[in-house]
């Protein structure tokens, strides 16, 4: 009797322990501006799907249409400054590219930045909630890292610069476990 309770508790702690690595990553999402971080807008859900990362936005306060959405370099949101001019969020860094291909193709090529995310949609109450794939990141691969959102939208190539999404205006620093 006390065998069979020790292997039902043994496997009871491995259930445990496996929903404890599969947990979703949740990060909160700010402004950003030249004054530095903002209040909080919402946040973003990744969860590995068997098709990529899926991220979830429950967002508001946004300006209606499509938005850039990128992984960034570094786990920061505070600004940068570069020849005297100030860049909001730019202590995230560029894009996540870890392959050094120095281009940026958008979330389904192999060619271009590991951190370029589908764009997002914002509707016209300023909100943003439909969930977006990124087939070539998973969970693992956001620690450390910033969720950035831009401006304007993304045409997923270098010209204009970064796709064209301009400016960014919410940033979210993702700890490490």
């Amino acid at each position: 009797m006390q065998r069979n309770g020790l292997i039902g508790l043994g496997a009871g702690l491995a259930l445990a322990m496996t929903g404890l690595a599969q947990a979703d990553t949740t990060v909160e999402m700010n402004t950003v501006s030249a004054d530095g971080v903002g209040s909080s807008i919402g946040t973003v859900t990744a969860k590995d799907s068997d098709y990529g990362l899926l991220l979830t936005p429950d967002l508001s306060g946004l300006k209606a249409g499509l938005h850039g959405f990128h992984l960034h370099t570094n786990p920061s949101c505070d600004t940068s400054e570069s020849d005297g001019k100030v860049t909001p969020g730019g202590a995230a860094g560029g894009h996540f590219d870890p392959d050094e291909s120095g281009t940026h193709q958008g979330p389904y090529s192999d060619e271009g930045h590991l951190g370029d995310l589908p764009a997002l949609t914002v509707n016209e109450d300023g909100n943003a909630n439909t969930p977006v794939l990124a087939p070539r990141l998973s969970e693992s691969d956001l620690t450390g890292h910033a969720l950035m959102i831009h401006e304007g939208g993304d045409n997923y190539a270098d010209e204009p610069k970064l796709g064209g999404g301009g400016s960014r205006v919410a940033c979210g620093v993702i700890k490490g476990s």
